[in-house]
């Protein structure tokens, strides 16, 4: 934290004179975000560890250790399944004054696409 400190503080001093930018003062205000961070996520971890002290104890208490181990896992969430719907492809004839290889080559895509939708 002290060291984040001092580096907000550079950061202040290089704002401070003439070739400083705003970046240098948004350094000022992320440099004491870091030195926080680090305190903060002990004091999270220290607190969800006493939570789960707690809840042991009063699992312990309560008698069956057991359940209290099955309470702890949450029960899994499942999705409520859509329908899937399919649509057959339209058909469409091939004319014959249609070049017999596009026709072929319409057909391919046509299969493809098909295959694809299932």
């Amino acid at each position: 934290m002290v060291v984040c400190c001092g580096l907000a503080y550079w950061q202040w001093e290089r704002f401070s004179t003439a070739g400083g930018s705003f970046q240098n003062l948004g350094y000022v205000f992320q440099w004491p975000l870091f030195g926080l961070f680090p305190a903060f996520m002990v004091w999270r971890l220290r607190k969800l560890d006493a939570r789960r002290k707690a809840e042991e104890a009063a699992a312990a208490a309560a008698g069956d250790p057991d359940d209290a181990a099955d309470e702890a896992v949450p029960e899994p969430v499942v999705a409520p399944s859509r329908p899937v719907v399919t649509v057959e492809p339209v058909r469409a004839p091939a004319h014959d004054d249609e070049d017999e290889e596009l026709a072929a080559y319409n057909r391919m895509l046509a299969a493809l696409n098909a295959r694809d939708q299932r």
